[in-house]
């Protein structure tokens, strides 16, 4: 079991691409079959399949490549990282962003493939403006390069579970999330024993 955990750190940094590619794609899954079991009900594997096909082929090699690019662009620690967070967030958020919603809908077969991207896009990334820049200023800043993608995908882990939630039954906004956690807490507290 231990084996396998120090072996981790040699993989990223011998074969950084797969290695940071299938945890990012593992972790923002994971956020998927989360958000399911939050909702209740069976799980819908299929759908969790969807999420990964799209995390695999385009959301963590997306990251990984980006996030290389702005550090080549970019390198360096201080006053830059504040300017890389401004393109991570004015560039790649809404290119990642609308991948998901566009990929989501296509793998969905859905008829309107852009309805989803234009009902939710702008209160997922307001949304996001809350979350990412904090996150991507201590990836920018504390994380070493070998392991970016790979911290995207930790923190991308609470996105997916939002994100997977807004394409499933939200608005793109933490009020609905909210709300709805607080209608399941009201209806788990309401519930007597034997009932």
């Amino acid at each position: 079991m231990a084996g396998w955990w120090r072996a981790l750190p040699r993989a990223a940094q011998r074969y950084p691409w797969p290695t940071n590619v299938l945890l990012y794609a593992g972790l923002f899954s994971a956020g998927d079959a989360l958000q399911q079991r939050l909702r209740g009900g069976p799980a819908d594997w299929r759908q969790t399949r969807r999420v990964a096909t799209l995390a695999v082929t385009f959301h963590a090699n997306f990251n990984y490549v980006w996030l290389r690019l702005l550090e080549r662009a970019l390198p360096g620690r201080a006053p830059r990282v504040v300017l890389t967070v401004l393109c991570d967030q004015l560039f790649g958020g809404p290119i990642a962003l609308s991948a998901f919603y566009v990929g989501m809908s296509i793998l969905q077969e859905k008829d309107d493939v852009l309805l989803d991207l234009k009902q939710k896009f702008w209160n997922t990334y307001k949304t996001g403006l809350m979350y990412w820049p904090f996150v991507q200023l201590t990836n920018f800043g504390l994380v070493p390069v070998h392991w970016r993608t790979a911290y995207t995908g930790l923190c991308g882990f609470l996105w997916a579970t939002f994100l997977c939630f807004s394409q499933q039954s939200g608005d793109g906004t933490l009020q609905s999330a909210f709300a709805f956690l607080h209608r399941k807490e009201a209806d788990v507290g309401g519930r007597r024993p034997g009932n």
